[in-house]
């Protein structure tokens, strides 16, 4: 299936479904059929090798959406190579939640409009179903390559992009295969489903539960169960607050787990110039700081993905990567 690109797109209010006949339908058909395939588990039951795969998928993929999808494509909080860095879009999205740049340029605008009126998944604005998976197929399905043009200058990017789903057809071929009936219902199908829904409970949940340290201009919250859930993804109220910072638990204790696996990858300089959050993030909140954040239309452009407005031109196949061109 492949993936529709906009080059340039005016700045204007996504359409909004109000009937359930307004959704893409056709776009939703194989997201319910995945949920629907993980009943075939009462056939085949469940072997130890399919629950364990299970596990596995679900931790490697979800750290490739935390990693890949979010921090580094969405916001470029660290650098890396091109090789590495088609790894993690190809690893990304074998979590079948469609292309790196679909996926970074929704989430750009995310920032710049969270929970205003133009926010495309905002549980403020639209309820919380609507934010955890109906804004998917309400006419989502495009790429606005203007929001992504640091990411869509690579024609691998986009071909990947274009052709969403040969990763997560491949890496279930390849479960079933090995492991059976048991391994691509389990392994695969459930595994998917679980990934689906942590992912999408921090467009969801964390907009609704748990606690504020910061008075962001949205409804961003922290909680300790999102963050073991999503390996880190649940301290939304800290990385909503300085989204350039490549670790989002601040404190020691704030376990953020797809940071401690980045910094391993530093280690071994696969990855490089990981972004701290500046000592201003630990300093207390003044009052005025709710008031200037809801007065500022939009977040801006570095903040979001972590770069300068300098310009970058494209890296060798395998030479580093400089990210600082901005979206």
């Amino acid at each position: 299936m492949k993936t529709k690109t906009v080059e340039a797109a005016p700045t204007v209010e996504p359409r909004r479904a109000m009937r359930l006949r307004d959704y893409e339908w056709l776009q939703a058909l194989p997201f319910i059929l995945v949920h629907l395939a993980v009943l075939g588990v009462i056939w085949t039951g469940v072997t130890p090798a399919a629950a364990i795969t299970c596990f596995v998928l679900y931790l490697v993929r979800m750290w490739a959406v935390t990693a890949g999808y979010h921090r580094y494509f969405s916001h470029r909080t660290f650098k890396t190579s091109r090789v590495f860095q088609f790894v993690l879009a190809f690893l990304a999205q074998t979590s079948a939640q469609k292309g790196a740049l679909w996926w970074a340029a929704h989430h750009r605008h995310h920032h710049r409009h969270s929970d205003a009126k133009e926010d495309i998944h905002s549980p403020v604005q639209r309820g919380f179903i609507y934010a955890h998976v109906g804004w998917i197929f309400d006419h989502t399905s495009d790429t606005d390559l203007s929001k992504v043009k640091d990411l869509a200058r690579y024609p691998e990017l986009r071909w990947l992009n274009r052709y969403y789903l040969l990763p997560p057809i491949l890496i279930a071929v390849i479960v079933a295969l090995l492991f059976g009936g048991s391994g691509l219902f389990v392994g695969f199908m459930l595994s998917t489903v679980l990934l689906w829904h942590g992912t999408f409970s921090i467009n969801s949940l964390a907009h609704v539960i748990g606690r504020r340290r910061y008075q962001t201009r949205d409804n961003s919250r922290n909680s300790m169960t999102l963050a073991l859930l999503t390996l880190g993804e649940g301290w939304h109220n800290n990385h909503h607050y300085y989204p350039g910072s490549t670790r989002q638990g601040f404190r020691w204790w704030e376990i953020d787990i797809t940071y401690y696996v980045l910094r391993g990858l530093a280690a071994l300089r696969i990855v490089w110039d990981l972004r701290e959050p500046p000592a201003r993030v630990f300093q207390p909140a003044s009052p005025s700081t709710e008031v200037e954040a809801r007065a500022a239309p939009h977040v801006a452009s570095s903040e979001i993905t972590g770069t300068s407005s300098s310009s970058a031109r494209p890296a060798p196949l395998s030479g580093p990567l400089d990210s600082s061109a901005s979206s």
